[in-house]
């Protein structure tokens, strides 16, 4: 069983659980996407389908895995397919390990559907299953230093919604699903409220704290130590005034509160880290390192005991897992 902490943590960034299909607005932002591409990619039709001559026969495919890694995007490229009247057997289940040759996919259905919806499918497959490889490994190299650290995606998601779900299936945190989502508090909304950072944070949170309705978190982004404490003095005075009024309550049902420490060298980090504890001010608030973190300075972060390490490599610069469709049957007609 978790401890509170954990708790905290998974409740305010990891909601993946909830980005699938049978998902009203989750399907809506599939279907959206996916009708952009398929607009963009087929236009008013495939030239060379045409220009070949290919009559409607029946065709089949597979979907091979050619490098290793985790599979992602298989269900949403499966419901593409669907759409266009493809028979389609899921052979893989999306958060699956894939090895090198495996089948994901098997699709049945007329040959030129199989072409049009190909490359489009194929686009998501290998893009979800990059970010879920690539999540899965940060992950393992993180838990080898602090197996109280996760690793967690950021809004840095070109494809949205289907972005933050392949994190979930690599194993890592969502964060913020949207704006709508959570109130997280950035250096240019800080500059708006003081001319300090380490005054405007106890403002923002304060101000935050009234207005948190159904927000997932509070989250407070600080780039110094007095700062951060400024904050978190603030939320542990929020969390007694509040303890005080529901006392009923347990702790963890309370509204996460978190410190997004940002470009902050993992020496620095330590350093904040034992003065927050040296306050009792720590477990009032979840600790989130970001900024600049690569595969180079990964593990000195998670060495620093921070909760959550927010890379936004993930999403906007990730490496797509190599898959390939084969037709079974291509005769020319």
């Amino acid at each position: 069983m978790p401890d509170s902490r954990e708790k905290r943590l998974q409740q305010a960034l990891f909601r993946g659980e909830s980005l699938h299909l049978e998902n009203a607005e989750y399907l809506a932002a599939v279907r959206t996407f996916t009708a952009e591409l398929l607009s963009s990619d087929v236009g008013c039709g495939d030239l060379t389908a045409k220009a070949l001559g290919l009559k409607d026969d029946g065709a089949s495919a597979h979907v091979i895995a050619k490098t290793p890694g985790i599979a992602a995007g298989v269900s949403e490229f499966a419901w593409l397919l669907s759409q266009g009247g493809l028979r389609v057997q899921v052979r893989k289940q999306d958060g699956e390990e894939i090895a090198r040759g495996e089948l994901l996919i098997e699709v049945h259905g007329r040959r030129r559907d199989l072409l049009v919806y190909e490359r489009v499918g194929l686009n998501i497959v290998q893009r979800m299953s990059g970010i879920a490889t690539m999540t899965r490994h940060l992950q393992d190299r993180v838990k080898a230093k602090s197996t109280v650290t996760f690793v967690v995606g950021t809004r840095k998601t070109p494809w949205g919604l289907l972005d933050k779900r392949a994190v979930h299936l690599g194993g890592g945190g969502t964060h913020r699903l949207g704006l709508w989502d959570a109130i997280l508090v950035k250096n240019n909304h800080l500059a708006l409220l003081a001319g300090r950072e380490e005054e405007a944070a106890p403002i923002a949170a304060r101000r935050a704290w009234a207005s948190r309705g159904a927000a997932a978190f509070i989250e407070i982004e600080v780039r110094g130590r007095e700062s951060a404490l400024a904050a978190a003095r603030t939320f542990r005075s929020l969390h007694e005034e509040d303890g005080n009024a529901h006392s009923h309550e347990a702790p963890e049902a309370a509204c996460p509160c978190l410190l997004m420490l940002d470009n902050i060298a993992p020496a620095e980090v330590s350093r904040i880290l034992d003065a927050l504890r040296s306050e009792g001010l720590l477990e009032h608030v979840l600790i989130e390192a970001s900024g600049n973190i690569s595969g180079g300075n990964l593990e000195a972060y998670a060495a620093c005991g921070v909760d959550a390490i927010s890379v936004g490599a993930l999403t906007h610069s990730v490496q797509a897992l190599d898959v390939s469709e084969t037709f079974l049957q291509q005769k020319l007609s």
